[in-house]
């Protein structure tokens, strides 16, 4: 049976102004990634007002980077991005990876894994420290001859037990030692958590960034706008990468589309940069739609 899943993705970021704005300078990470299990339909970003200059690349991760340089006088700035996504990815199964433990799977990604990205996702970064309080926190949840799934399965549920997912509660600059202080956070945090933990063992891990369907409760109407991005974490395994979200105390499926990677929150910021205005208020909306459709 297919696992696979089409998605219609709509995502309005606004900003508003009490004062007009001279110009502004912002990158977008905002189109999804082509990837194994993920096939990208369509992909459209409208800005207004219209940027006067326009330019796209790949980034150092390969995500999709696209400049917007906006000099017309303007009280808000609003960019509308809208995509088509077909995924087939089933979701991984604990069992088939414990036929490695941590230390082996640890090993073999140290001999045959990619030079650059063991260093870019099994060190530390901006975000994502490894602290004595990470690998005891790690600790608790695996060891070096614990099996690799069981470890994975271990690590998602001990983030599950420990901490309460509180929106507003943290920002995108709490470090890994404020969120095991407070032992609550969004998914962002837990992402950066789960992503120390690993590499703590010596498994390169990158944040991954994107969106998930989320399905309202029984008898309850689905609102407009009310999904969100999402983010969670990549291990390098024997098996792959797999992907795990910790928010949600799951491995990832077809479910959940992947927008850009990094090796933390700081790599993928959605939308970035700078205005030039003398507002001394300002009033941010994100509005996003995940909306499923039949599979051709």
């Amino acid at each position: 049976m297919s696992s696979a899943r089409r998605y219609r993705i709509h995502h309005v970021t606004r900003y508003r102004y009490d004062q007009q704005m001279e110009a502004c300078y912002n990158r977008a990470l905002l189109r999804p990634r082509e990837t194994t299990h993920q096939q990208v339909l369509s992909s459209t970003i409208t800005v207004n007002p219209e940027p006067e200059l326009v330019s796209e690349h790949l980034d150092y991760f390969g995500n999709h980077s696209l400049y917007l340089e906006t000099r017309t006088a303007a009280t808000e700035l609003e960019v509308v991005a809208e995509h088509v996504v077909v995924i087939d990815r089933p979701r991984p199964v604990a069992a088939d990876l414990n036929a490695w433990t941590v230390a082996q799977a640890a090993l073999w990604a140290r001999e045959h894994g990619d030079r650059l990205e063991l260093v870019d996702f099994g060190l530390p970064s901006p975000l994502v420290e490894i602290t004595a309080e990470v690998r005891r926190f790690a600790a608790t949840a695996f060891g070096p001859e614990t099996a690799l799934g069981d470890a994975l399965t271990g690590l998602l549920a001990m983030i599950g037990a420990t901490f309460r997912y509180a929106q507003g509660s943290t920002s995108v600059k709490t470090t890994l030692s404020q969120l095991l202080e407070l032992q609550h956070g969004v998914c962002q945090d837990f992402a950066h958590l789960a992503a120390g933990c690993l590499r703590s063992a010596g498994l390169p891990s990158r944040y991954v960034s994107g969106y998930l369907e989320t399905v309202p409760a029984p008898g309850a109407t689905k609102l407009r706008g009310a999904d969100a991005t999402h983010a969670w974490v990549s291990v390098l395994t024997p098996h792959g990468w797999v992907d795990l979200d910790p928010t949600n105390d799951q491995f990832v499926g077809s479910d959940h589309i992947v927008t850009a990677w990094g090796r933390d929150f700081s790599d993928v910021s959605p939308l970035r940069g700078v205005v030039l205005t003398e507002a001394t208020e300002s009033a941010l909306h994100v509005a996003v739609d995940v909306e499923p459709e039949a599979v051709d």
